[in-house]
Order: structure tokens, then C-alpha cells, then sequence
């Protein structure tokens, strides 16, 4: 069956009339005729009598009618759900974005989002840089935020911006009086680390190793908020993204820039194949809220 042949049978079953059915269907007799033709022998026998005088429907033909409406609403409900998939007026987005980009810069770019596209639901996957790479792999999410992978693999990575590290230090220390630090000197203060297995405290770990600095753990948290409330209580320091300063401050923590090394890392996006139209309007709106900007600590 074909939806033409559908549409063509309910018009002739409607009007009981192959020359009002024609014009319904704006086609010719002969087409009306070869589609009432083939649906019948689709479905194995005869579904109108047609004489010259009138057209009548057979007890098959009866039965058929509520069935061929069914049909034909289904597909036109089907047809305009993938029409406002398409232009965005419906849908579902999920993304998968590191807890240090989720909880600052995330917010914002959904707003912009939402309010051109108030109609597309979103779910987001706060996790730890490691699994957004497992699940946008894993076709779990369509889009995920996070440090650019050290091997991508089959994903995409498209750049938003280089993060650069910054000190996070007591507000009340001798520390908060400098301009920036450097990890010498911050490391003479005791350290509280993100726990493995953070890509922060691997990239940290790397970065400073290359000096031949040791990064010593006086404390560890799972989460950037126990971080940075431990170090506004002076229980240590600690080096988190920039993009995590401004969650920093606001736990009463200070943050400065931090040299020697600088030690930097790109955030973008990670994708795995085709994106949907929601997706790729929303890969569309990082790009231009956040695209290639930098956001180091000076």
C-alpha cells in the first residue's frame, strides 16, 4: 500500500463518486482508476464495485475505511512531528558536559538557547570529564563539553575556547596579596586536590610533573564545591580551570593567575556522527557565545 492509494480509496469511499473523488484528489480518472487497481491487488481482492451508473463498497471496502483513516492520521501525525523536529518546534536534546563547564558557562548558553528554541527539551549529564568522552562515544548523548581527549578517536572535537589554570587561595592569606603566583610558591602551602580518576588533578599532575614538581595532597574532594569552601575555610590552596573562578569567589575563595608553568587545556565540543537539528542549533550557540575565547587567568 502507498499512502496515494490510500488517500485515492477514502475519497471514492467518502464521496462514492470516481468524478468528485478526481477532483478532490486533483488527478486524472485513469490515475484514480490504476490506484484503487493496485491497492486492491495489494490487499488481495476487491474493496469497490464500480458500475456505470454508481459505486458502491464491497463488505471488505467497509471494513477497511476506519482502518485506512487510522492509517492516514497516523503518517500525517508522523509527518508534522518530523516537520517540527526539523524547524524546532518539538524535540529532546541530551548533552553531557564536565561539572566545571556545567555548573558556569553551560547556564547561560541554554538560556540563548531556549529562548530561540523554546520548544526542544534538554537533558543534561553532569559527569566528570572522562565519562562525557564514554558517552558521546557511546551514542548515550548527541553533544558533550569537555577537555580536549588526548586521543579522539572516531569523535569530533571542535574548540571553544583554552582554559588556563588558575590559583585558588584563602581570601584572608598572605597569598590573596599577590598580583599572581607561581606553582613554586604555591606549593609551599598545602594543596587540596580533585580525587582521581578528575582529568584536573591527571592534567595537573602531568603539566607540573614536566618541571619535576610533585603535586602533594593534603586533602581531596570529589566535587569543585567542597574545593573551594576547604580553601575559603584556609584548610590549603588549589588550581582549578578559570572557568571555574567565578563558582570560586562566590564560595569565598580567591582566585589569582598562576604561572611557571602556565598550564593550559581547549574545551570544546565532542560529537560522534551526525547531529540532529536541535543538536547542531545548540553546537550552533556555543559556538557563538563561547566560541574561540579565551579564557585564561589574565
Amino acid at each position: 500500500m502507498t499512502v496515494k492509494q490510500l488517500r485515492a480509496f477514502l475519497a471514492v469511499a467518502q464521496t462514492l463518486s470516481f468524478t468528485q473523488a478526481c477532483e478532490r484528489m486533483h488527478l486524472s480518472q485513469p490515475a484514480l482508476s490504476l490506484a484503487i487497481k493496485g491497492l486492491e491487488e495489494s490487499l488481495g481482492g476487491r474493496l469497490l464495485i464500480r458500475t456505470t451508473r454508481s459505486v458502491r463498497l464491497t463488505p471488505e471496502g467497509e471494513s477497511f475505511v476506519p482502518l485506512a483513516k487510522r492509517l492516514l492520521a497516523e503518517w500525517d501525525n508522523t509527518e508534522e512531528l518530523m516537520r517540527q523536529r526539523f524547524t524546532l518546534q518539538l524535540g529532546r536534546l541530551t548533552v553531557a558536559a564536565m561539572p566545571s563547564f556545567a555548573s558556569n558557562l553551560l547556564p547561560p548558553a541554554l538560556m540563548a538557547f531556549r529562548s530561540r528554541h523554546p520548544r526542544i527539551n534538554v537533558t543534561v549529564h553532569d559527569v566528570i570529564n572522562e565519562q562525557v568522552i564514554d558517552m558521546v562515544r557511546d551514542r548515550q548523548v548527541e553533544l558533550g563539553i569537555a577537555f580536549e581527549p588526548e586521543a579522539a578517536g572516531s569523535l569530533t572535537f571542535t574548540t571553544l575556547f583554552i582554559d588556563r589554570f588558575v590559583a585558588v587561595v584563602p581570601p584572608n592569606s598572605l597569598l590573596a596579596r599577590h598580583d599572581r603566583l607561581s606553582w613554586e610558591v604555591l606549593l609551599t602551602h598545602d594543596f587540596i586536590a580533585l580525587q582521581r580518576p578528575s582529568m584536573v588533578r591527571r592534567l595537573l599532575e602531568q603539566q607540573i610533573g614536566k618541571r619535576g614538581i610533585r603535586l602533594p595532597a593534603a586533602f581531596e574532594s570529589h566535587q569543585l564545591a567542597t574545593v573551594g569552601r576547604m580553601v575559603a575555610n584556609g584548610l590549603g590552596v588549589s588550581a582549578v580551570p578559570s572557568l571555574c573562578a567565578k563558582q570560586m569567589e562566590e564560595l569565598g575563595a580567591r582566585c589569582l593567575p598562576l604561572d611557571d608553568p602556565a598550564i593550559e587545556r581547549s574545551v570544546g565540543m565532542l560529537t560522534h556522527g551526525e547531529l540532529s537539528a536541535a543538536a547542531l542549533a545548540l553546537r550552533q550557540v556555543l559556538m557563538e557565545t563561547l566560541g574561540h575565547s579565551a579564557r585564561g587567568g589574565d
